[in-house]
């Protein structure tokens, strides 16, 4: 089909869907292929470019006195007639075209728009893309003809099927479906978009291919029953289909053989408007289906130039009347050519037939979608062309700022502008294209709505487009979507459901990533979000709570005053110092008497004091451990003890020199034990501890510390001792006088009963000594505030044992027995 112009624009269109190829031999003569099968759309089409060049004639903006023209061909549904249609239409453009007004011939082919498949412009821009000739497709989306190297002078306004795909991908993580099967064509479409669609969903991460399965060409029952029965046990409850009419119908039949229902369809551009699936039989299975579609466009006036096509009684087969009339006699089921047609009862064509009093799906303009990516295909080599033409003298792009001419017009010329083509259409679309001449990507959200009454209608639920300003992005009125579900619900489609907060993903061994296990975290450890990989460790003072989804602070652990063992010793602490309390004013009030006179009241004064600190330094042994409290506990109790037990050892001491001196000749032993030697020598004894403390504290000083060893939600707050040496030599001097003690006390214990203290200094010392021997592997053996209640333990048993051992007899005569409480009862007279 042809128009005469200054430059002249190809088409490509599949006006026929099949092709009958005659049989060859050596020596018979080649025959062209014959067409069979008129496709009423596939001529809209090829008029659809043919109203955008009238268009563009009719505009005095664009183009000004240039007159377009076309050469549309048919490609029959074949790659070979299609590939044969192109090289001619290339081939007939000669080296110099001098414009003359009487001027008859072609002129020079500029620019191609087609092809359909992308089979077919793979092939056709593999050869014209060696002469720089620019094609504009308006259905091809194979993401491979993206390929520069390949295809240098190819562009599309239709998106590829990568961005098909990452539209797709974006759908599926709009609604959380993770687990998809996917089915595709066995061609170069659906095998590139297979490759794709695995690529971009693992970068993405937004699920896994639960299956992945080519639809076979010759329709095999066998193959096709296995692929529906994989479909039918799968988990999966989301297929994907990228494949032509023809693979979805045969599909279609097994699959309601099977009844495979619940499933949720979705279909790529190819398929989603295709009339012949939207049947009542089909929706029980594919309602609710969601797709994409190609942009749909207005174009106003078409309707008006589609009407005014009349076939050419005078012209039956140049500048195309042979085209229309097949759609002629398409439509109106007549003939312009008897031929036996009339015999059998057929009508005859007039030319004078009115269109619009027949049905036809040629008027149906509702739907305007690869016609309005033909009508931008067409303007985009226009403003390419009108942008050449312009170029001024001198500063031009080519070699020496030279510009090109209408005279002398270059494909390769024309790629150069069409590469920066950036312009609007009527309908608000910017159209423009890429490094890889992919077009501005922009697509329809289609859903299949199945109506009470058993039709089928596809309707526009959203978008998702890319612009240079906001990216990709995606759009979708959910409250207008059909679900084929009970619940008009969208369906889950996962293999493994999310990890909740306080778990991690464990994938399954030999299956996907989407298919995982989840493991609860282990202690100390959360994760705060949904499907971690990882547990997170808490900080140092922190520990996992039971839901392990956050960290709280750990418990902390120490001998404190408010419980029950706390409360219990603090108690005991407090009595054994009103004891001694009591027992001292008990004593002073009665000083005088003898049994308090007896071996130094002094020294019971001074013992009962210092028994008192005893028992109030085991105080700093409870409550949160300070630096201040942890270097003076062990001061206070080291120094405390040793001053209680000099006072006994000097007690003892002053027994067995007092007895000594009673025998003949022992008089000079008392000398060395009067007053001042027995404070003398408590005060050496003592002084001797709190040098050892003294040191014991400049050098390595006690100080605080946390203990998280002991156990792991927990903060055990204890005292670093600092130096275990200084501990060693502490404990193990007031061990040594304990025991120095005790051997004097025990050597003494069979002196006269009434006046002898040796026996009760000696239950004393062994009491204390036990407490003691039993302290050292309870001490090491009890963690955290435990250690410090077998110390305060230790500190009051020991501090009872020599306070009841000592002063409880004397304190029941004094108070009990004063008849006893004579100095001839106290000297056995």
């Amino acid at each position: 089909m042809h128009k005469p112009g200054d430059v002249v624009l190809g088409g490509l269109f599949e006006v026929h869907y099949s092709s009958v190829f005659p049989e060859w031999t050596f020596t018979s003569e080649p025959q062209q292929p014959t067409c069979k099968g008129f496709d009423t759309l596939g001529f809209r089409h090829a008029m659809t470019m043919a109203f955008a060049i009238d268009e563009i004639n009719k505009n005095s903006n664009l183009l000004p006195n240039v007159s377009l023209g076309y050469s549309l061909s048919d490609n029959c549904g074949a790659l070979v007639v299609g590939l044969s249609s192109a090289l001619l239409l290339a081939s007939g453009r000669e080296e110099q075209f001098l414009l003359q007004q009487n001027c008859l011939g072609t002129p020079p082919i500029l620019g191609i728009v087609g092809d359909s498949y992308s089979t077919f412009s793979i092939a056709t821009s593999n050869v014209l893309g060696l002469y720089k000739v620019p094609i504009v497709s308006y259905f091809s989306t194979c993401s491979c003809l993206s390929d520069r190297q390949r295809f240098p002078s190819f562009f599309r306004t239709i998106p590829s099927d990568a961005f098909q795909v990452r539209a797709m991908i974006q759908i599926l993580k709009r609604f959380g479906w993770t687990w998809v099967g996917l089915l595709v064509s066995d061609d170069d479409y659906g095998l590139h978009v297979a490759q794709s669609f695995q690529s971009d969903l693992t970068q993405s991460g937004g699920g896994c291919l639960a299956y992945l399965e080519v639809l076979p060409w010759d329709s095999d029952p066998s193959e096709l029953r296995r692929i529906v029965n994989l479909i039918k046990t799968s988990t999966a409850r989301v297929v994907m289909v990228f494949a032509h009419e023809f693979h979805m119908i045969h599909l279609m039949e097994e699959v309601m053989k099977q009844n495979v229902t619940g499933l949720q369809w979705m279909a790529s551009e190819a398929l989603t408007t295709a009339t012949v699936l939207q049947t009542p039989r089909l929706m029980p299975y594919l309602g609710g289906t969601l797709g994409i579609a190609i942009r749909r466009g207005e174009l106003p006036g078409l309707r008006e130039f589609l009407l005014q096509i009349r076939p050419d009684q005078n012209d039956s087969g140049n500048n195309g009347n042979s085209m229309v009339r097949q759609f002629w006699e398409s439509t109106f089921q007549c003939r312009f050519d008897p031929g036996g047609w009339l015999e059998a009862g057929g009508a005859l064509c007039t030319g004078k037939e009115d269109l619009q009093q027949v049905e036809t799906e040629f008027l149906d303009l509702s739907n305007l979608r690869p016609e309005y990516n033909i009508y931008k295909a067409v303007y985009a080599l226009a403003y390419a062309l009108d942008a050449m033409l312009q170029c001024e003298p001198g500063r031009g792009p080519f070699s020496g700022h030279s510009c090109a001419t209408l005279q002398k017009l270059e494909p390769w010329q024309l790629v150069r502008y069409l590469q920066k083509v950036n312009f609007t259409t009527p309908f608000g679309d910017q159209v423009s294209f890429d490094e890889n001449g992919d077009v501005l990507p922009i697509y329809d959200v289609m859903n299949w709505l199945w109506l009470p009454d058993g039709r089928t209608e596809v309707q526009n639920v959203g978008e998702v487009k890319r612009s240079d300003s906001k990216g990709e992005e995606l759009r979708i009125h959910e409250g207008k979507i059909f679900w084929n579900y009970a619940s008009k619900e969208p369906p889950r489609s996962v293999c493994s459901e999310s990890c909740r907060p306080g778990t991690r993903m464990a994938r399954k061994k030999g299956e996907p990533v989407c298919c995982f296990d989840c493991i609860t975290c282990s202690e100390g450890k959360i994760s705060n979000k949904t499907d971690s990989m990882e547990c997170t460790i808490c900080p140092e003072d922190f520990w996992s709570s039971p839901q392990r989804d956050h960290c709280v602070p750990k418990k902390t652990e120490f001998l404190s005053y408010h419980e029950p063992l706390g409360i219990c010793l603090t108690t005991t602490s407090l009595l054994g110092t009103c004891v001694c309390a009591v027992v001292l004013g008990i004593f002073i009030y009665h000083r005088s008497t003898p049994i308090v006179r007896a071996n130094n009241s002094e020294l019971s004064f001074l013992l009962l004091a210092s028994l008192k600190l005893c028992f109030l330094c085991s105080l700093l042994f409870i409550g949160r451990p300070r630096l201040w409290t942890c270097q003076l506990r062990h001061a206070a109790f080291g120094i405390s003890f040793v001053l209680c037990v000099s006072c006994i050892l000097v007690k003892t001491m002053v027994v067995l020199a007092v007895f000594k001196a009673s025998k003949p000749g022992g008089e000079a032993s008392l000398k060395w034990f009067g007053a001042m030697q027995q404070r003398g020598t408590v005060i050496v004894l003592t002084s001797i501890q709190a040098a050892v403390c003294t040191v014991w504290l400049v050098s390595a000083s006690p100080v605080p510390h946390k203990n998280t060893q002991y156990y792991n939600d927990k903060i055990v707050y204890e005292c670093l001792v600092g130096s275990t040496v200084g501990f060693a030599v502490l404990l193990g001097y007031i061990g040594s006088l304990a025991i120095l003690s005790f051997v004097l006390a025990f050597l003494a214990r069979n002196l006269p009963d009434n006046f002898n203290e040796a026996k009760l200094i000696t239950f004393s010392m062994l009491i204390f000594c036990a407490v003691w021997v039993a302290f050292v592997p309870a001490y090491v053996n009890s963690p955290g505030k435990y250690a410090d209640a077998v110390e305060v333990f230790a500190i009051l048993a020991s501090s009872f044992g020599v306070l009841v051992a000592l002063f409880g007899p004397k304190c029941f005569i004094i108070l009990l027995r004063p008849e006893r409480n004579t100095k001839k009862a106290i000297m056995g007279r």
